[in-house]
């Protein structure tokens, strides 16, 4: 800060201190900014809903804390919470009515009683009855007792689930019930509390969610919430069990049924599960691994609730085509070495094979669900590529068409990453011309997918072997130490059986 800045901070404190002695002397509310000890009231960060008013203030130590704080409170209160309030008003002020309508009726029942006949033989049943002053304040201590206690215990949710025709009825019930000091002991209550909460349940809704490629510290955190918030969750077969242990105990959980010749069966059992207890009113948890529209039939089961009436909520994912490259330490794209990337099936509809890709020596390729069909697979890439042709042999071919045949050498690199992010991950780096041999050698270690191009020797070589295996996952390693925690896994899990107490309490 230069001199001058510094002479004109001095000039502008002195001032900002006399301008404060001055309002104090005039008794003129004063606040002066950044300096509270000059101040004699604070600007709370306000939330206004209807008669709602909210403010925080931190007395000028913290205008943005102050800020923050008012949202994270508001976002905890049911929406249009506010009208919730108005009701609530508008019984206490009609409680009032009431009161005194019966002071009034009371007053003109005395004036008559003093006036009638002792001779007149048509007396009226309650005539007899005594209506006292202590009969009306029993009534009107009731009531208010009654609105005190709901609005001091009561959830908010169950309070802003109250409507008008609520209203009328609360009223009609404690002015039809005949006064009593002590309340009954089978007094009901003016509201069916089950009701009031059905209103309040959240509505049935459908979550399709990625769990990423398997690690719990690689969870988004709407996935994780959704995990813990669900009444049903429907698993992929695939989801490790790392991502499953998070799932609050007392939630139900269905894992698919999915083996080859069975998966469209699963596939259908699952959705109509899913229908079933949306219908029954609860949230539901597809949880997927990896991104749910990365061959993850996200897009299918979206457009299945749709037709049914459902609109489901869809959360991304990590998707394993991308994480697990990296975590093989193979950068999906290097300048001058790769710069194209493209996500393939090794399955297609049905169990069909799908075409290769053709050969690109700048491109690098992700086939994901082809490890039970990696012979092959690998044989397609390495086939030649037929030219277009005519008529052979008396069959008709489309012109242009072409064999299923990709072209590519038997030396380009490529590399199997299986159970990635994982503590058990395996990568087995190898070429097209070996890497069938090799599954075949090391056996299969499923979820896996498999990488081709050059990008799979950047960072790392075989050193002239015809496969290299590398055991283990530490792509985390030192991950727990920067966020100050012993296990992200373990905080997570916690967190939910934190969840799951709060389940146990309300």
């Amino acid at each position: 800060m230069s001199t001058t800045d510094r002479s004109i901070d001095r000039i502008c404190s002195a001032l900002r201190s006399h301008i404060s002695t001055l309002c104090r002397r005039l008794r003129i509310p004063v606040n002066v900014l950044d300096s509270p000890n000059l101040c004699t009231f604070s600007l709370p960060s306000t939330h206004s809903d209807g008669p709602l008013q909210i403010g925080i203030t931190t007395s000028g130590k913290g205008c943005k804390l102050a800020t923050r704080i008012r949202r994270e409170i508001a976002s905890l209160l049911p929406s249009d919470f506010g009208s919730a309030v108005e009701r609530l008003g508008t019984i206490r002020r009609r409680i009032w009515e009431e009161d005194h309508r019966s002071h009034e009726a009371l007053e003109d029942h005395t004036a008559v009683a003093e006036n009638e006949d002792d001779d007149v033989s048509a007396q009226k049943p309650t005539f007899n009855q005594l209506v006292s002053e202590n009969d009306i304040a029993a009534a009107k201590t009731r009531r208010i007792r009654w609105l005190s206690q709901i609005c001091e215990y009561w959830p908010l949710r169950r309070l802003a689930s109250i409507t008008d025709a609520d209203i009328d009825k609360i009223l009609l019930s404690y002015s039809t019930a005949t006064p009593s000091a002590t309340p009954s002991a089978t007094d009901s209550p003016p509201l069916d509390i089950s009701i009031l909460d059905f209103r309040s349940r959240p509505q049935p809704r459908i979550i399709l969610a990625g769990s990423g490629p398997g690690s719990p510290s690689l969870l988004t955190l709407a996935t994780h919430r959704a995990i813990l918030t669900a009444t049903v969750i429907l698993a992929d077969k695939l989801v490790p069990s790392a991502i499953l242990d998070i799932i609050p105990r007392r939630t139900p959980v269905h894992i698919a049924r999915k083996f080859p010749g069975n998966a469209e069966a699963a596939q259908d059992e699952l959705l109509t599960l899913g229908l079933k207890h949306l219908q029954e009113g609860h949230t539901v948890l597809r949880l997927k691994q990896g991104d749910p529209y990365i061959y993850g039939r996200g897009s299918e089961e979206l457009s299945w609730f749709k037709e049914r009436g459902y609109k489901a909520i869809v959360l991304p994912g990590l998707t394993s085509a991308l994480s697990a490259p990296l975590f093989a330490q193979i950068p999906a794209t290097s300048r001058g070495v790769s710069n194209q990337v493209l996500i393939c099936t090794g399955t297609g509809r049905k169990g069909k094979a799908p075409d290769p890709p053709v050969y690109n020596d700048s491109m690098t390729v992700v086939f994901l669900m082809a490890m039970h069909r990696i012979g092959d697979m690998v044989g397609s890439l390495v086939a030649p590529l037929a030219h277009s042709a005519g008529k052979e042999g008396g069959q008709n071919k489309e012109e242009g068409a072409v064999a299923n045949g990709g072209g590519w050498p038997e030396d380009t690199p490529c590399a199997v990453v299986e159970r990635a992010s994982i503590s058990d991950q395996r990568v087995i780096r190898s070429t097209l011309q070996f890497v069938v041999q090799a599954v075949e050698t090391e056996g299969s270690r499923p979820p896996g997918l498999l990488v081709v191009g050059k990008a799979c020797e950047v960072l790392k070589g075989r050193g002239g072997a015809r496969w290299v295996v590398e055991e283990g996952f530490d792509g985390l390693e030192g991950f727990d130490d920067i966020v100050g925690v012993h296990s992200v896994g373990g905080v997570m899990r916690e967190m939910a059986a934190e969840r799951e107490r709060e389940r146990e309490a309300s």
